[in-house]
């Protein structure tokens, strides 16, 4: 009778067998973790003691996953679109792991006091006229702050207000606003807009439209953008119908320094295959993946990091972005304040002497 009573406190309880979790920063040198991670050891390094706040553990369990571990995680997400291939990597954790992991981490990297620190609009003189500079240099169009696109980012369909997500190529995505500088680093993106909504809308109600219309750029600092935008005293677009000589000069010269945000985006997802393909998750979550994204490029700029050469190609190729056309969303004519500037710049920096 004793035994009997004995027999259950006998069973112990079952120990949890953990597998083995690799270092791939001590097994790996640098050129291996930019194939998989993006970025360099001391790059690794530089992300997880940005985010080791948010990412650090509450429990002090002795198989807590490090921060160190939660980043290279998503990289190896973000690198590859392949959730899957995390787990299948040898880090030793679950699926569901490293599910969280990644959510974990992704909010993260896209929180406002994040984002701020590194993608950041030229404010002082010193940046601007640097700025404007690199700008010059590429086909002489002065004033030149940024190169303003729209870029589609394909997502599974969505469970909730399915037809907005349809974009005018009949697929699901979300509308990303992106601007570049000269060196091909973002200096302003907007990831919340369904698929469906035109250019310039996304870019009426954009901060960096309130940057210009305030007054917080100073006067003679332009964007250019292409005929899906309005035409602005700040924001100049080519002419659709040209006429010879020094129309034809601006338009030739916007379009080679416009070729800027082409290559930026097309930079920006050979860099992170995720923004490639379809990402399967909400549109909410993919937002926050886009900037993530946008976020570690404009880190692996800073840091002078290298797309891998299979996945190169030609880092200045540009990507392959929809010709939106005339701007749709506007009402009808574009401001004339802006024609007119517009007008006047051209005769007074591409005018063609006879």
């Amino acid at each position: 009778m004793a035994h009997q009573q004995d027999q259950p406190q006998a069973q112990l309880r079952q120990v949890r067998n953990y597998r083995p979790r690799r270092n791939v920063l001590e097994e790996l040198d640098d050129t291996d973790l930019i194939k998989r991670y993006r970025l360099d050891r001391e790059g690794i390094e530089f992300v997880t003691d940005m985010l080791r706040g948010a990412l650090e553990s509450a429990t002090s369990r002795s198989m807590a996953i490090s921060p160190e571990l939660k980043v290279i995680i998503t990289l190896n997400y973000l690198a590859t679109g392949k959730m899957q291939q995390c787990s299948g990597d040898d880090l030793g954790l679950s699926q569901p792991s490293i599910s969280r992991v990644i959510k974990q981490t992704v909010e993260a990297l896209a929180s406002p006091a994040i984002t701020t620190r590194i993608i950041k609009f030229p404010r002082a003189r010193i940046d601007i006229q640097r700025t404007q500079n690199e700008f010059m240099q590429i086909a002489n169009f002065p004033g030149v702050v940024g190169i303003v696109d729209g870029t589609h980012i394909r997502i599974v369909a969505p469970t909730e207000y399915e037809e907005e997500y349809v974009n005018r190529k009949h697929y699901h995505s979300i509308n990303t606003q992106i601007v570049f500088d000269a060196n091909y680093k973002i200096l302003d993106v907007v990831a919340n807009w369904p698929g469906s909504t035109h250019d310039a809308r996304i870019l009426r109600h954009s901060g960096l439209l309130r940057l210009f219309e305030t007054n917080m750029v100073p006067a003679g600092c332009h964007l250019l953008g292409d005929s899906a935008y309005p035409c602005k005293r700040w924001l100049l677009t080519p002419y659709l119908r040209p006429l010879a000589g020094a129309q034809e000069a601006y338009n030739r010269a916007h379009k080679r320094t416009r070729c800027v945000v082409e290559r930026g985006i097309g930079q920006l997802k050979r860099r992170f295959h995720v923004l490639h393909g379809e990402v399967r998750v909400s549109p909410q979550k993919t937002c926050k993946i886009i900037l993530a994204c946008a976020v570690l490029y404009n880190i692996c700029k800073d840091r002078h990091i290298h797309i891998p050469e299979e996945d190169l190609l030609d880092e200045n190729a540009a990507e392959d972005v929809e010709d939106r056309g005339r701007n749709e969303d506007a009402p009808a004519g574009v401001p004339e304040d802006g024609l007119r500037f517009r007008d006047h710049f051209v005769n007074l920096h591409f005018a063609v002497e006879d």
